[in-house]
């Protein structure tokens, strides 16, 4: 049975001191993390003060982005290197954010899966289509490329530190959120293709979750679906009493 994940992309969003004060209210939650992983992902800046704050905490810091390279004259990139070092447990890879306002391509997502596999450092793959390629009948298509695309070169063995979020751009911030059989629809689509690219045993085991205005009214819903594994949660995310219901689905 796949492990449920749970994860908050904070975005661009939150001074350190509402940063921190979120933060401790997540340190008490009460799950069993046998059957549930819960992450956060805040901005760089505060990750080492969050980090500190959550030690031995069962909730894991992630980051919103990672460079594919070790170090170099990269102004303004982090390494994975650099968030391993003050405790960060992995990373956001390929957000729609990223896509569309900062023109990351697939061939640039693949270079920071590669680098991650190879390190071992455990990574959100995120796909999705826009409105316009779902009205155009192509959202599988899109999304199932991006997969494959993002994927290109990753063996088997690599796919244990990925998580991959399904996330339809048009859901995104907009108070929209894909039915729960869309979602449901889209899921089973990449486990297919992860079948295809791979075997059925392992396109089985990965985790896929589903990021689009997930809120604490629709996310029992959601988690009902038999290939829905998580969340990734962007604005309810922010306050406790809206994540914590989402956790505690």
């Amino acid at each position: 049975m796949r492990k449920a994940l749970i994860a908050g992309n904070w975005k661009m969003n939150l001074n350190l001191e509402e940063a921190a004060l979120l933060v401790n209210r997540l340190k008490s939650i009460d799950f069993d993390e046998s059957e549930k992983e819960v992450i956060i992902a805040p901005s760089f800046v505060y990750l080492p003060e969050l980090v500190k704050l959550l030690k031995d905490s069962r909730v894991k810091i992630f980051a919103q982005n990672v460079h594919h390279e070790k170090s170099g004259a990269f102004t303004g990139e982090i390494s994975i290197d650099m968030l391993k070092n003050i405790g960060v447990s992995g990373s956001i890879v390929g957000h729609s954010e990223r896509r569309i306002i900062f023109k990351e391509t697939d061939e640039l997502i693949n270079k920071k899966i590669k680098t991650a596999v190879k390190e071992k450092f455990p990574i959100i793959f995120c796909v999705g289509e826009t409105l316009e390629q779902r009205m155009a009948d192509v959202h599988e298509e899109v999304v199932n490329t991006q997969v494959g695309l993002g994927l290109e070169g990753i063996d088997e063995i690599d796919m244990n530190h990925i998580t991959i979020a399904y996330e339809p751009v048009w859901a995104i911030g907009t108070g929209k959120t894909a039915s729960s059989s869309d979602a449901e629809a889209m899921h089973k689509s990449i486990r297919n293709f992860l079948a295809k690219k791979y075997n059925k045993a392992l396109a089985d085991s990965i985790r896929i979750l589903y990021g689009g205005s997930v809120k604490p009214e629709n996310i029992s819903e959601l988690m009902a679906m038999e290939n829905i594994d998580g969340a990734l949660v962007g604005g309810a995310s922010l306050k406790a009493e809206s994540f914590i219901k989402i956790i505690n689905y």
